[in-house]
């Protein structure tokens, strides 16, 4: 058989392409990584208080992690696929943690210079990052199965995305038991915990995304 008639049967039975082939692998994967993350943290560390459920404070970390996980996926349905273009949910990403930076700094200049450090590092500095990377750990491994049965090409930036989008489902999870309250907190060690999944996608990626 020629070559030019084996490709003409094989496009005759093609059909057409599957549409949001991305999508359908990475909702589900962050469906179960955010509740594997929220599962675990309320039973590690239990559910907030009402006293603290009444502040904002708690929905402006789930805020946060919900507005930054929107263009963090987009961005990893974009680096799934061969040929894409990611610079529109690049910048989604920077004017989110922009965004939260800018809330940080503006609770920094408003609280009384005596509370500053208080507000900063709260009671629980060292462990918020910490908490965020390993409650983010089962949404990163669902993210990076989801991306390997697509077809990145660019490894390091999809693991990178990948772990953005992990990050924000882990600190959505933690923050249903943080009981810090000040936006600053949020704006520098929910933000370091979230670029620390990131880095380890960055590193995965090449590893588990190779093909």
């Amino acid at each position: 058989m020629k070559t030019d008639h084996l490709i003409e049967m094989l496009a005759r039975g093609a059909g057409p392409a599957p549409r949001a082939v991305a999508a359908r692998r990475l909702i589900p994967a962050g469906a179960f990584g955010v509740s594997v993350s929220a599962a675990l943290a309320l039973a590690l560390m239990g559910p907030l208080p009402q006293e603290i459920l009444d502040t904002p404070a708690p929905w402006i970390k789930l805020a946060y992690a919900g507005l930054l996980a929107l263009p963090a996926g987009w961005l990893a349905a974009r680096l799934a696929r061969p040929v894409s273009r990611p610079a529109m949910p690049t910048r989604l990403v920077a004017a989110v943690l922009l965004a939260m930076a800018a809330l940080g700094a503006t609770a920094w200049a408003t609280t009384p210079e005596a509370d500053r450090l208080g507000a900063l590092f709260g009671s629980s500095w060292g462990a918020c990052p910490w908490n965020v990377l390993a409650l983010s750990m089962p949404a990163l491994a669902g993210i990076l199965w989801a991306l390997r049965g697509l077809a990145p090409t660019r490894p390091h930036a999809a693991g990178c995305a990948a772990g953005l989008l992990a990050g924000a489902l882990g600190a959505g999870g933690y923050a249903l038991t943080c009981p810090e309250t000040s936006a600053v907190f949020v704006a520098v060690w929910y933000s370091l915990g979230i670029g620390l999944v990131a880095g380890v996608g960055t590193l995965l990626g090449p590893r588990v995304l190779r093909w």
